[in-house]
């Protein structure tokens, strides 16, 4: 548990473990994340491993484990290959991951090393990732218990800065003032696999408080879902396996293409690509093809005008 009583986002902790899976085995030259093994402790990497040997454990709970972590590696390999060049794109010096989770893009993307990244999330993940960071350099200059080498998490962007945040209930500005993020300098933001957690009136709260602080030249990437019988059915099932993927964390809000452009509209972006995920599964060659619950998942990127 965090110091606000709510415990870190576990599926913050399944979207790095199916990162993990699927470094070096999907979209190979593409996607890449060997940082992501590191960030997960030695439970979680029980079900990395069974999923890159390809084979499914017995018993029930392993084997929801197991289907969950496989199934999220499908989902985060075209979603991540999609913001990984739309921020390679907009380089600016100035980078804000909201709802940051075991984000590796400050740590992995040569891209960024003139920018300063800043970290968002709730209190009680960052908490936990900054524990999970300690731990991945517990012994940069020797083996760990297990003889293993520890070497130290080197920072790739030129600094990352690190803001609590609750989005339900904190002012984002107030925290990023207080983190030191200049709101008359273009900013890039990040806004990845948050958006169907939270109500429609804190996506509209959070796109009006990014908006204040968006200077011309910025841009905003945004992962979000939107309607699907398909998808729907996927996850009712998934609540009643009791899988990680949903637990204790409910989807919220669906958004429409046309909302989503109308809603960044009002507040001074503008929607230069709207991908759903299928598609950029497409362009990989993915295993995940025959997913076609992933058209629900999509990735824009707007411009502030």
């Amino acid at each position: 548990m965090g110091e606000s009583g709510r415990a870190a986002s576990r599926t913050a902790v399944l979207v790095c473990q199916g990162r993990a899976a699927a470094d070096g085995r999907a979209a190979v030259g593409r996607f890449a994340d060997p940082l992501a093994i590191r960030l997960l402790r030695d439970a979680e990497r029980v079900p990395v491993a069974e999923v890159r040997a390809g084979t499914a454990p017995q018993g029930w709970q392993a084997r929801v484990a197991f289907e969950s972590v496989r199934a999220c590696a499908e989902v985060v390999v075209p979603r991540t290959v999609a913001i990984d060049g739309a921020l390679r794109a907009r380089v600016t010096g100035q980078l804000v991951v909201l709802g940051a989770g075991l984000d590796t893009r400050a740590w992995r993307l040569p891209e960024l090393a003139r920018t300063t990244v800043w970290e968002v999330d709730h209190p009680a993940s960052q908490q936990d990732k900054r524990a999970r960071l300690a731990e991945a350099a517990i012994a940069p200059h020797g083996a760990d218990e297990n003889g293993r080498i520890a070497v130290e998490l080197p920072v790739t962007a030129r600094s990352v800065r690190f803001a609590p945040v609750d989005l339900t209930v904190d002012d984002l500005g107030a925290a990023l003032d207080a983190a030191g993020h200049d709101p008359s300098q273009p900013t890039t933001w990040l806004w990845e696999g948050v958006v169907p957690y939270l109500a429609r009136s804190e996506v509209r709260a959070t796109v009006a408080a990014v908006a204040a602080r968006t200077a011309p030249g910025s841009a905003l990437v945004v992962n979000y879902q939107s309607p699907s019988a398909r998808a729907a059915v996927g996850r009712l099932l998934t609540r009643v396996l009791g899988s990680s993927l949903t637990s204790g964390e409910p989807w919220r809000s669906l958004w429409k293409p046309q909302q989503m452009a109308a809603l960044l509209a009002e507040n001074g972006l503008r929607v230069v690509s709207d991908d759903d995920l299928l598609t950029l599964a497409h362009t990989l060659d993915s295993p995940a093809l025959s997913r076609t619950s992933l058209r629900s998942g999509r990735v824009a990127v707007a411009v502030s005008h």
